[in-house]
């Protein structure tokens, strides 16, 4: 045994896991919406959940994504815990993927032109960088990097398995290997600890039992020596599991990762029971000292987890039981955005369209309380109401605790994006978040000035009345365009907004000279100047905000204005748009005649 193959073994371990890290992590971020979708459909079948969970694991290689994305989505309250216990037992069954497709170090390919030999690793991880390659560097399709970086994973994981197998084959002569695993073999307890620690390290149980059919290309690995460390695996995967769930979580998240500890506390001493006393019968024998290989121990690995699923299916119900044992209910909280801040959870992160649709969520949310808090300041300019306006600071204090919290996850969720599209969503969110709390400011000036108008009873003019109340109209007109642009990303709607905005800046023009003349002749009082003044301030900028909003859905649908907005909409307002001119000037007939006299 010499220090390069020490050091080979070890560069083999980093390209295997980096390759399996890249091809999880791809497949996550290319499937994250249809994986979303299909786990918000689940139903209270137990059986079907089952399966979901099973097929997920199997599709992004990772038990520990899939159960973590679950407690996300119960935190968010898209399931409930009853409904993820299926998902968490299926995931455990569907992370034995990994091996099975592992175990094609099996395939013996004797005669060197079989076109079996396709099918070996040292055939498929070339193939697999070679067509990821092509995808990355020939194509530019939506999902061809994604694609391709799978691709790219499952040829360095091959790479590396195939570098492991080279240096343990080397160690071998060594006798290393031989002594570790029948000092295993000797103690199942250290077996189980050695599994649990690895994998506990590793944080990747698929991983820890790669390695484990890596050293079987030694050929001394039997299975008294294997199946104790296999079993020991399942615990530290979801220790590890667990911890993620709860960082940043509510309590119904923390009892996803507990019944997954419990899951698996309860399979392995299924396991570790079952093999004792079949073994004490005898119908192990033939096996127990049987030389393991790669094949073997997928199996190996496969058969525990299924069998412990059907076994321990019925107890499911106990499991849900124990969590909400351990972990208590908190205490009721009157906050009613309590679940929409709760689906910001850092268990998203890499799942960026899981992430974005609660950040969407959220900002939806800002809006509508904005816009409801704009109706009701507008109300109190005529007719205030001490309580009205109390609600309206207090819904202001919580539009601003939500932009804080959502733009806070916003850049905290950057840094995970690595498709086009979602950088180009999370722009957008970050133009209209501000928009957003914008309008909550606005509605708290107009209340302001309602209340401060009604203290020094200073009242407005029944023509001033007139006006304001037409602007409400278009106010109201372009906050309904705002909504749909935003909610359904329509571009129609959004194209709408811009000629009512420049309506609004005309009825602004026209009420301040119509107010200047009242003042002059005498309808008007003139300690009512300034606020009526700061009303049509604050009407402008709430068109202002909703123009802004329109303009970032517009680039967020036509990618190819983002570097050229600012011409496009100076192009459109200086009358070079037919459309715009068409909208405008029947919104001018509209409304601003009717001020105008």
């Amino acid at each position: 045994m010499s220090f390069f193959d020490i050091l080979t073994l070890f560069g083999g371990l980093a390209m295997f896991l980096y390759g399996m890290r890249l091809m999880g992590t791809s497949l996550r971020e290319s499937s994250s919406g249809t994986l979303k979708t299909v786990m918000e459909k689940v139903t209270n079948n137990p059986l079907k959940a089952f399966f979901l969970g099973m097929l997920v694991t199997a599709l992004i290689q990772s038990s520990t994504a899939t159960i973590v994305i679950t407690a996300g989505l119960v935190g968010a309250g898209i399931l409930t815990l009853h409904q993820s216990l299926g998902i968490i037992i299926g995931a455990n069954v569907g992370t034995t993927v990994t091996g099975q497709i592992i175990r094609l170090l099996d395939l013996n390919a004797s005669g060197g032109t079989s076109w079996i030999r396709i099918f070996q690793p040292s055939s498929l991880a070339p193939i697999a960088l070679i067509l990821g390659m092509i995808l990355i560097m020939g194509f530019k399709f939506k999902n061809s990097n994604s694609i391709g970086n799978i691709a790219v994973g499952f040829g360095i994981l091959f790479s590396g398995l195939l570098n492991m197998t080279s240096a343990v084959n080397a160690l071998t002569e060594s006798g290393v290997v031989e002594k570790m695993f029948t000092g295993l073999g000797a103690n199942p307890f250290l077996g189980y600890l050695t599994g649990a620690a690895v994998a506990f390290v590793l944080q990747s149980s698929s991983a820890t039992i790669g390695i484990l059919q890596a050293f079987s290309a030694s050929g001394v690995l039997t299975f008294k020596a294997i199946y104790a460390v296999i079993v020991g695996i399942y615990l530290g995967d979801c220790v590890t599991t667990a911890i993620v769930c709860s960082i940043g979580s509510d309590t119904e998240s923390k009892r996803v990762g507990i019944v997954n500890i419990l899951f698996n506390l309860s399979k392995t001493v299924l396991v570790l029971a079952v093999v004792t006393v079949v073994h004490q019968f005898g119908f192990l024998d033939e096996l127990w000292d049987k030389t393991v290989t790669s094949g073997m121990i997928a199996n190996t690995n496969t058969v525990f987890n299924l069998g412990c699923a059907v076994l321990l299916f019925p107890m499911l119900n106990v499991y849900e039981k124990i969590s909400r044992s351990i972990v208590k209910d908190e205490p009721e909280s009157e906050d009613k955005y309590k679940s929409k801040l709760e689906a910001l959870s850092p268990a998203f992160y890499n799942t960026p369209a899981l992430a974005l649709r609660s950040c969407y969520d959220l900002l939806l949310t800002v809006f509508c309380v904005s816009h409801e808090n704009l109706e009701k300041a507008l109300q109190l300019v005529e007719n205030f109401d001490e309580k009205v306006y109390s609600e309206i600071v207090e819904e202001e204090d919580n539009i601003d605790r939500l932009t804080d919290r959502v733009s806070r996850y916003m850049v905290e969720l950057l840094p995970y994006l690595g498709e086009q599209q979602h950088v180009a969503i999370l722009a957008e969110y970050h133009k209209v978040i501000k928009e957003f709390e914008c309008l909550g400011d606005c509605a708290e000036h107009i209340a302001h000035i309602a209340q401060s108008n009604f203290q020094s009873e200073t009242a407005y003019s029944e023509a001033a009345l007139r006006e304001l109340g037409v602007l409400e109209e278009v106010i109201e007109k372009i906050l309904a365009y705002t909504e749909h642009a935003f909610a359904k990303r329509n571009i129609e709607s959004a194209y709408h907004i811009e000629p009512l905005v420049e309506v609004v800046n005309d009825i602004v023009r026209t009420a301040k000279e119509n107010h200047l003349k009242r003042m002059s002749s005498g309808e008007c009082n003139v300690y009512s100047d300034a606020s009526y003044s700061n009303l049509l301030s604050e009407m402008k900028r709430i068109a202002d905000g909703c123009s802004n909003v329109g303009s970032a859905i517009v680039v967020r649908v036509r990618p190819e204005l983002a570097d050229q907005e600012h011409l496009y909409y100076s192009r459109m307002r200086s009358g070079k748009n037919k459309r715009f001119n068409e909208e405008y000037d029947q919104a001018y007939e509209d409304y601003v005649v009717r001020v105008l006299s």
